[in-house]
């Protein structure tokens, strides 16, 4: 594996690294309570972090095929959350998610950046490196 794509791969790890870490940060310090799209979005991407850690400690793509499949469907939960808290049609359907209502929104910077579109975004990364490195090995 050359420098870049070692790059790009510890570019994927950190990214579920600071995305677990960030969500800690939400529940742990700032008391908010997990909703239960929220935990959905938490069981996907927690093993991301172990997945890539290994595979980049094996420096072999092939082991973070998991990933690959465990950061798509992230990013279709975490879209779906995102809609479920900024479509006004939608919001209905968040309140029946369990103890904390889906549509609940603890952060909201410059009026779209909320915890599952922060999700969604970490997802996306970690999704569009992978296929980026699989493209890459395959032009070797």
């Amino acid at each position: 594996m050359d420098k870049k794509r070692e790059t790009v791969f510890f570019i994927i790890w950190a990214q579920s690294l600071v995305a677990m870490m960030g969500s800690l940060f939400y529940s742990e310090i700032m008391r908010y309570i997990p909703c239960e799209l929220c935990w959905y979005q938490r069981i996907l991407m927690y093993p991301l972090v172990v997945i890539y850690g290994y595979a980049l400690y094996k420096k072999d793509i092939r082991f973070g095929f998991p990933g690959l499949i465990l950061s798509g469907i992230g990013i279709l939960v975490s879209s779906y959350h995102y809609l479920i808290q900024k479509v006004p049609s939608l919001q209905s359907s968040g309140d029946s998610c369990g103890v904390i209502p889906c549509n609940t929104t603890y952060v909201d910077f410059l009026g779209f950046i909320t915890i599952p579109f922060q999700a969604l975004i970490a997802f996306l990364v970690i999704f569009s490196l992978h296929l980026y490195l699989i493209v890459q090995q395959r032009r070797v």
